[in-house]
């Protein structure tokens, strides 16, 4: 029954029965062989709602209790995820290599490889496993990755139909988190395909989704792309607001990659926005932002107040803001005061 449930990603039921099966597994200490599938199914769950160090502990206890050399490389498999998602890469190079000796269809492979700026080589690898896996349940995770790799290689075509795909799977399965995996892709398509307001909305479903089911880093990763959609409709305030939330997840989980990847993020809008700007025009910005009137501001530079008014226009202008209020606040969120 848990197998079933992992099939179709029906988490909430797994997390019932795997309880149950873990409660029955300590009450019947010499059957061994269910120990290692109730620790790998555990490890999963654990994974998903974000108690890392756990699921990493219950994945290399599942470990040394398999016989089998097939379900021992699906816990090592775990083992290498977990390493993947905390930066450690040198740990998840040797753990996934371990897991290809029973299964090189996995898509965690490439992701590595993207997360270590080799687009081709995660090109490659995903391409691979996309032709060799045809079962729903595992296919599944190979489109997701799949997706998230064609479009930081820039392949929107080729991005497209594998998120169609992942669509129709979600509406054969109707699971929340088969939902939220499909809602995610197809935004992410959207918005590479400049539809940032139909983006938007795809994306705020699927953040709901992993919301409801407790998945805060699934949750955390749409934000990254909700922040970037909000940028793309010119609300810089909304894109910091969900970078900083997802920023605060991934601190919170140990993310190193998603961190970098999110003051990346936040730095990127501050150094383009900044780099318009005139020495002179930051610095009545920052003066701006203590609270000057423009008054002030002409006295304090020995300049006139209409040459303050002019520089202050342009800061607006430049930084797509509409009152003092709001180069105030950006001020304060770029670290200019």
């Amino acid at each position: 029954m848990i197998e079933a449930c992992g099939e179709i990603f029906d988490m909430r039921r797994a997390h019932e029965w795997t309880s149950a099966l873990e409660q029955w597994c300590e009450s019947q200490p010499d059957v061994v062989p269910y120990r290692g599938h109730c620790r790998l199914r555990r490890a999963e769950i654990l994974e998903l709602h974000g108690a890392w160090r756990a699921a990493m502990e219950e994945a290399l206890q599942a470990s040394k209790s398999f016989d089998t050399n097939r379900a021992a490389g699906a816990a090592v498999y775990r083992i290498a995820e977990l390493h993947r998602l905390r930066g450690e890469f040198a740990e998840a190079e040797g753990a996934y290599q371990q897991a290809a000796a029973w299964d090189r269809s996995q898509p965690g492979y490439a992701l590595l490889r993207l997360a270590q700026g080799n687009i081709e080589a995660a090109n490659a690898t995903i391409r691979r496993a996309l032709s060799e896996v045809h079962e729903p349940a595992r296919r599944t995770r190979v489109l997701e990755a799949y997706v998230e790799i064609a479009l930081a290689g820039k392949d929107v075509a080729g991005a497209r139909p594998a998120a169609h795909e992942l669509a129709e799977v979600a509406k054969r399965y109707d699971s929340p988190l088969l939902h939220a995996i499909s809602a995610r892709a197809t935004g992410s398509v959207l918005l590479a395909e400049k539809e940032a307001t139909k983006a938007l909305a795809q994306l705020r479903h699927s953040w709901t989704l992993f919301s409801e089911l407790d998945a805060p880093y699934e949750a955390a990763r749409t934000r990254l792309l909700i922040a970037q959609t909000c940028r793309e409709l010119k609300d810089e305030d909304a894109a910091v607001s969900e970078l900083t939330s997802a920023g605060q997840v991934f601190q919170q989980l140990g993310a190193a990659p998603d961190i970098a990847r999110t003051e990346s993020l936040l730095r990127k809008k501050a150094c383009t926005a900044q780099g318009s700007l005139t020495e002179r025009e930051v610095e009545v910005l920052r003066l701006v932002a203590s609270g000057m009137t423009n008054r002030d501001i002409a006295a304090k530079l020995r300049i006139s107040e209409k040459t303050v008014a002019r520089h202050v226009s342009n800061i607006f202008l430049k930084l797509d803001l509409t009152s003092r209020a709001a180069a105030t606040a950006y001020a304060f969120q770029h670290r200019l005061v």
